[in-house]
């Protein structure tokens, strides 16, 4: 089976709940399930060789001239957390079936769920860093979207935006620090990077790539300060909580600390930040906790928490922390889902989640009750619940290290701390809620929920039972592959519930006592906290968004005068002085390569050329006029390309030119024929200087361009475009071939543009003179006979041409652009001459739907590659005999250019079509031709 599965079921099945949005939940919920159990099936078909010293890699070539392949990999890193993101996964979809009312959209919240379950697995696969930034990037989009999902909320949409931001600003320094490394080891493959790890330490640039990544790290999984969005993302629904503190967005920083624990950990640097960010995070994630009266609340602080004291093992960085690491995030994901299912319960079933309204629910909900005390347990670290060994480990790696030298005993000290705190909030979430008095009455009576609900806690709950009964059966095996994979040394995994009485265990008892002392005492705690009730992360935030937002507001007006002349004045002066002291010394920039002399063609057309431009400025005020200018200035252009042998741009220039000019003269029926004088003579004067210094830069910088040898690329073209994209035109090659990813993205620009002046043009009715500028009425006949006839010769001529230069375009100037436009300007004469009505009877053709499967046949003529495995646009050509035709070359960048073709005609229609709808009865009233 094909580890590319794992990732692409959820991503492409996240389409499937949209699709069944009319079908029952109980449906939707088990096509959702079928997915990540899918994956859980190809994972455990892949685990014996993984946990054998294996790596499974899976490699497709995608734009190897960046470094970005699609490779994926599963070593026990990416084994470990797989099982945790799919088995999580899976209890949260059969939870989330019940926890969602039917008012919401629950195809929706599937779908976002699988699409944030593959990014997630995208993350912990990547063998190839930047891809692994992509999903990174994925996973902070999709989780706006979780998180916002109850849009109607201003918490939550607040609480998304505060995830985004500070996610999104964390990943693009991750991104940063990624082409650090990339950049120092000369590759962007994991392995390449693990080989060079000496050298990416020794480097001089090692300190600010690490300082990028941890950047990223830190944002992600909520470390220190940036801690403050998660407990805020807590307005998304309960299933979404359980699954993003659990399994997987905050521990994608972890996961990262891990990946690259072989690659940057080991340095005094290293060492210093991550533990101390990650024990700052711990104890301040751990006092909050306590002090949230939210049930959500409480385990987001205890996240936080419990993230940091992961961070601070990383950090230590010993193979002892890092099985102690290892094991903890097992751990942690099994009874923080839970507890957050259990809350999820008690909202769900009380209607609060205030723990000051809260009280004595034992009675009315037992089973929730005795499976939240299981989980909570675990949480605390209390013996013989998994949470328990854990914690043992991690105070053992807190007393050993020598971080600080002689003051390095404050650091199992505040361990201890940390240690203590969580057992005063997991008790407070225990006796405030199903004790602590007698039931008080609450916006619903209390229940246990149905059996399904509670199925997914008490396999959890199970879970941290059996674990710590047994952990070496259940949990070694893969500890020691994950291990292995982190520190790339031979792991060996020993735990046991029982290791004697040592200095953990009397940390342990400590900090158990302690625990129970503070919550006894909370009270004083909550008086001293009351001094900050006024500083509140999420109004914190939107104040700074809000200042940031008004200072740049103000420098806008500053700079925004409303003046396009001045605004071009600025640039341009800026230029003149950039560039003209380098240019003044004419010798110094002339090149060796021999000038060319001056024949009279080139004379002449220089000089219509010229008087043609100095005509478009000069006669502006008559808008038509500058228009025929302007036109002439074009085709001379056009003229300028075939003189210098470039036909297939003079078709091109062409082409656009009649296309271009007839956009112009349909916008300029609505605007005045003729414009008053606007500049005065000062402002004409200071133009005049500025556009001869301008003039004078760019002729000075051509002429320089043009007399100095430069080796071309040219040459590689013409070298391989026969035998690499099977074609002698080497323009229409490279634009379907060596660089189609340019065209594709051009085409699709194109398309987004019309689509976009479609929608501005919709129900647009501007003002229709009635008259020419000398006040004459335009003439009654509206289609002049002789324009008819003409159009009508005209048009099947155009098509047999626009075919004709589209299939000779491979070989000789032409191709599907220049055919596109040539078939778009025969049917916009059809347009002008015939009319809307006379048009649409004999060719009622959706523009909009014609440049759409252009650019699909484009994309997918790409896509169609990876079948062979070849990168994405790869070419294939062969020939063929065809009867009369004879023998005849065929290649996949013909459908490629079919796209092109599509794509032209239908946006140049669109835009130009419904451009002259507005002078007809036809004038737009809604979407459509």
């Amino acid at each position: 089976m094909n580890l590319l599965i794992i990732i692409m079921a959820p991503l492409f099945g996240a389409l499937l709940p949209l699709l069944l949005k009319q079908t029952p939940r109980l449906i939707k919920t088990g096509v959702t399930l079928l997915i990540p159990l899918t994956g859980i099936a190809i994972l455990l078909s892949y685990a014996p060789q993984t946990l054998s010293g294996d790596t499974p890699k899976h490699f497709i070539e995608w734009l190897p001239s960046i470094g970005l392949d699609f490779a994926i990999r599963l070593d026990g890193l990416s084994l470990l957390f797989c099982s945790l993101i799919l088995g999580i996964g899976v209890l949260i979809v059969g939870y989330a079936h019940y926890y969602l009312s039917y008012e919401d959209d629950d195809s929706r919240f599937y779908a976002c769920l699988l699409l944030f379950m593959a990014s997630m697995l995208g993350i912990v696969m990547a063998d190839n860093i930047l891809l692994m930034w992509a999903f990174w990037e994925l996973t902070s989009i999709s989780s706006f979207l979780l998180i916002g999902y109850w849009f109607h909320s201003s918490d939550a949409r607040r609480g998304a935006r505060m995830a985004l931001a500070t996610t999104g600003a964390g990943g693009l320094a991750l991104l940063a620090g990624l082409l650090i490394i990339g950049n120092i080891a000369g590759s962007y493959q994991f392995d390449d990077i693990v080989a060079s790890a000496e050298v990416i330490k020794n480097h001089e640039y090692y300190t600010a790539a690490l300082v990028l990544l941890l950047l990223g790290a830190f944002t992600k999984s909520a470390q220190f300060p940036f801690q403050f969005w998660l407990p805020h993302a807590m307005a998304a629904p309960t299933p979404v909580s359980a699954y993003l503190h659990s399994a997987t967005m905050v521990k994608a920083g972890i996961f990262l600390l891990a990946r690259f624990h072989p690659v940057m950990a080991g340095t005094e640097l290293w060492l210093t930040i991550v533990t101390v960010t990650g024990l700052i995070t711990m104890l301040v994630g751990a006092y909050f906790a306590l002090l949230k009266h939210d049930l959500k609340g409480l385990l987001a602080f205890s996240t936080v928490s419990h993230l940091g004291l992961i961070c601070m093992l990383l950090g230590i960085g010993t193979q002892a922390a890092v099985i102690a690491a290892m094991f903890h995030i097992i751990n942690h994901a099994c009874f923080k889902a839970a507890l957050f299912m259990t809350a999820g319960i008690i909202d769900h079933e009380s209607g609060t989640r205030d723990m000051r309204k809260l009280q004595g629910l034992m009675g009315l909900m037992p089973i929730t009750a005795t499976l939240a005390m299981v989980v909570a347990a675990s949480m605390a670290g209390i013996p013989p619940f998994n949470g328990f060994m854990s914690k043992e480990l991690f105070l053992d790696q807190a007393a050993q290290q020598h971080l600080f030298g002689g003051l390095s005993w404050f650091v199992p000290v505040l361990a201890t701390v940390g240690a203590a705190l969580s057992v005063a909030y997991s008790i407070r979430f225990i006796h405030d809620v199903f004790f602590n008095g007698e039931y008080k009455e609450l916006p619903k009576k209390p229940h246990d929920p149905p059996r399904m609900m509670s199925a997914p806690v008490a396999l959890l709950a199970l879970l941290c039972i059996a674990i710590g009964l047994a952990p070496m059966p259940i949990v070694s095996e893969l500890l020691n592959s994950a291990v292995t994979a982190v520190t790339h040394s031979q792991a060996e995994v020993k735990l046991s519930l029982w290791h004697g009485f040592n200095i953990p265990l009397l940390m342990s008892a400590i900090a158990f006592v302690a625990g129970i002392l503070i919550y006894i005492a909370r009270d004083q705690l909550f008086t001293f906290n009351r001094q900050f009730d006024g500083q509140d992360a999420k109004h914190n935030f939107e104040r700074l968004v809000q200042k940031a937002s008004d200072a740049s507001s103000r420098l806008f007006d500053k700079l925004d005068t409303g003046s396009l002349q001045r605004y071009m004045a600025f640039v341009l002066i800026s230029v003149i002085v950039i560039l003209l002291p380098s240019l003044i010394d004419i010798s110094a920039i002339t090149g060796s390569s021999p000038q060319q002399s001056i024949d009279t063609v080139s004379m002449v057309g220089a000089i219509v050329l010229i008087g043609a431009a100095f005509g478009t400025a000069t006669l502006h005020r008559n808008r038509f006029v500058m228009l025929m200018m302007l036109s002439v200035v074009g085709l001379m252009v056009s003229l300028a390309f075939a003189h210098f042998s470039a036909p297939d741009l003079a078709m091109t220039q062409l082409v656009v030119e009649v296309v271009s000019i007839i956009l112009m003269i349909l916008a300029l029926f609505f605007m005045p024929q003729k414009t008053n004088r606007a500049s005065s003579g000062h402002r004409v004067f200071r133009d005049i200087i500025i556009a001869s210094f301008i003039g004078g830069i760019v002729a000075t910088l051509n002429f320089a361009i043009l007399t100095t040898p430069a080796e071309s690329i040219s040459d590689f073209f013409i070298a391989n475009a026969k035998t690499g994209g099977g074609g002698t035109n080497v323009v229409n090659v490279i634009l379907v071939d060596f660089r189609g990813f340019d065209t594709l993205g051009e085409i699709t620009v194109l398309a987004i543009a019309a689509a976009g002046i479609h929608k501005l043009l919709n129900k647009l009715k501007p003002f229709m003179p009635s008259s020419d500028v000398d006040g004459r009425p335009w003439h009654r006949i509206k289609h002049p006979l002789m324009l008819t006839n003409v159009a009508n010769l005209v048009l099947p001529m155009a098509m047999v041409v626009a075919a004709y230069i589209f299939l000779r375009g491979h070989n000789l100037p032409g191709g599907g652009f220049i055919a596109g436009l040539i078939a778009a300007s025969a049917m916009i004469l059809q347009y002008v001459a015939n009319g809307v009505d006379w048009v649409k009877e004999r060719f009622n053709v959706n523009y909009q739907s014609l440049m759409s499967i252009g650019v699909m046949i484009a994309a997918l003529t790409g896509l169609g590659s990876w079948l062979f495995n070849k990168p994405f646009l790869t070419s294939w050509f062969t020939y063929l005999d065809w009867p009369v035709v004879g023998k005849w070359e065929f290649a996949t960048a013909l459908l490629f250019d079919l796209g092109v073709f599509l794509t032209v005609i239908g946006a140049t229609m669109m835009i130009l079509s419904n451009f002259g709808k507005m002078t007809t009865r036809h004038r737009p009233t809604h979407e459509g031709n």
